[in-house]
C-alpha cells in the first residue's frame, strides 16, 4: 500500500465515525503527516461544530508547517456555521492537501482546490475516491437533487416471503438483523412505511438501541392517500421527539385530517396518480425539509412503488434461515412487476454480510437490460 493511501484510509476511518451524526453535512476525516509520522487527526463530529481539517490541525500546533494534510473531502471555502477551512489550512503552513474527492456542493466545487493552489499550497486530488464517494453517497445525492438519499430495507425468508400468508412477520430474522435496523433508523431522517403496515403491525418506528448516544428517533412519515392513519396509532402516540408525518391526497377534505392535526400530526397534502401518492413529489417535499435520507420499511406495495419509479438508491435485504411458502405469502416486491427478465432490475455492488444465523445483501438497483449483460459478458470472453 503507498503510504497517501495508507494515510488517506486513516482519514476515511476517521469520517466514518461522524455517520449519522453529521447530516446534512458531510462526514469528514482528516490527518496531519509530516515525514511519515502522524502529528494531528480529527473529523467532523456533527453539524455546526469544527470542521476535521481544524480539528487535526489544532492537535498538530507548530508542527503543522511544513506537513501534509489528508482530507476526504475538498476543504470548504465558505462561511457557514463555521469559518473556511481553506484559511486554516494556509495559516497553519501546511505545504501540501492530498484530497480524496472534490466537494459536489456548489458553493465548494473546485473552489476550495483553486483557493488554496492560488495560496501556493499543492493539491493531490483522487487518492482513494471511490470510496470517499461511497461514505458520503447520502450527502452527494442531497447536496445535488435536494432529494434524499432513499434506502429500502425488508427483511425476508429463504424462499421470499416477508411474512406468511396469514401475514404473521415476527421475527423473520434475529435479534441482531433488529438491532442493526435501529442503528439504520438512527442514521436517517426520516422512516417511511404505507398505511397497510400501519394498520397492520402497528409499529411505533422509534429508535432502540443498547447505546442510548444514537438513539435518536427519525420522523415517522407514512404514506397514507385516503387518510386513514388511526388517531390511537404507535407511531402518533409513542414517546418520541420525533415528528410523524401523513402523505395524503390533497383531495382529502380538510375535517378528514383535522383530528390527526390536533394528535400532532403534520398532514402533508401532495398529488396523487391513480389514487395512489406521488413518490417523486413525496421526496420533493422531503427534501425541502431538510431530510437527506429516508429509510423505506413498507411492504411489497410501497417498495415496488419506489423502485418502479426507480426512486431506490440502496437495497438491505436481510434474509433468516427459514422457509414459509404459499402462493399468497407477500413478497418484498409487489404490484405489477415485469413480463421479461431482460425488463427486470438488476442489482450493482452487492456485499453480503452474516448477522447471527441471518444473512444480509446491500447492493445498488438499477434498470439494466439483462440482454445488454450478456453482450458485455461475450465482449469480455
Amino acid at each position: 500500500m503507498r503510504p497517501h493511501e495508507k494515510f488517506m484510509r486513516l482519514a476515511l476511518h476517521l469520517a466514518e465515525k461522524g455517520k449519522g451524526l453529521t447530516r446534512p453535512n458531510p462526514m469528514v476525516g482528516a490527518v496531519v503527516v509530516k515525514g511519515g509520522n502522524i502529528l494531528g487527526k480529527g473529523y467532523h463530529r456533527a453539524a455546526g461544530e469544527p470542521h476535521a481539517e481544524v480539528i487535526a490541525l489544532e492537535e498538530a500546533g507548530e508542527n503543522a508547517k511544513g506537513a501534509e494534510l489528508f482530507v476526504n473531502l475538498e476543504p470548504c471555502c465558505h462561511y457557514g456555521r463555521t469559518p473556511p477551512c481553506v484559511e486554516k489550512i494556509w495559516e497553519s503552513g501546511i505545504k501540501k492537501v492530498v484530497v480524496a474527492m472534490s466537494d459536489p456542493n456548489p458553493r465548494v466545487k473546485g473552489e476550495g482546490i483553486r483557493q488554496l493552489r492560488e495560496k501556493g499550497i499543492e493539491v493531490e486530488l483522487g487518492i482513494l475516491q471511490d470510496q470517499a464517494r461511497q461514505l458520503n453517497e447520502v450527502f452527494i445525492k442531497y447536496i445535488t437533487t435536494q432529494e434524499p438519499f432513499v434506502i429500502v430495507k425488508t427483511a425476508m425468508s429463504l424462499d421470499g416471503k416477508i411474512a406468511t400468508r396469514e401475514g404473521d412477520s415476527r421475527w423473520i430474522t434475529g435479534k441482531e438483523s433488529r438491532q442493526l435496523v435501529h442503528l439504520l433508523r438512527s442514521q436517517v431522517d426520516g422512516v417511511v412505511v404505507g398505511i397497510e403496515t400501519v394498520l397492520r403491525d402497528d409499529p411505533a418506528l422509534t429508535t432502540r438501541l443498547d447505546d442510548n448516544l444514537l438513539a435518536e428517533d427519525a420522523a415517522r412519515i407514512i404514506v397514507d392517500s385516503n387518510c386513514r392513519l388511526p388517531p390511537e396509532a404507535k407511531v402518533i402516540n409513542a414517546d418520541s421527539k420525533a415528528p410523524t408525518i401523513a402523505a395524503i391526497s390533497s383531495k382529502v377534505p380538510r375535517q378528514n385530517y383535522d383530528l390527526l392535526v390536533e394528535r400532532g400530526v403534520e398532514v402533508l397534502p401532495l398529488p396523487t396518480k391513480q389514487d395512489k401518492i406521488s413518490l417523486k413529489d413525496l421526496l420533493y417535499s422531503l427534501g425541502q425539509r431538510g431530510m437527506s435520507s429516508l429509510l423505506i420499511e413498507g411492504g411489497g406495495t410501497l417498495n415496488y412503488g419506489f423502485l418502479q419509479e426507480g426512486l431506490i438508491d440502496k437495497l438491505y435485504l436481510f434474509i433468516g434461515p427459514i422457509i414459509c411458502g404459499g402462493n399468497e405469502a407477500p413478497t418484498p416486491f409487489s404490484g405489477e412487476g415485469v413480463s421479461f427478465l431482460s425488463e427486470a432490475w438488476g442489482v450493482k455492488n452487492i456485499e453480503i454480510e452474516s448477522y447471527g444465523d441471518d444473512l444480509l445483501l446491500v447492493g445498488y438497483p438499477q434498470k439494466k437490460k439483462l440482454r445488454e449483460r450478456e453482450a458485455d459478458v461475450h465482449r469480455t470472453n
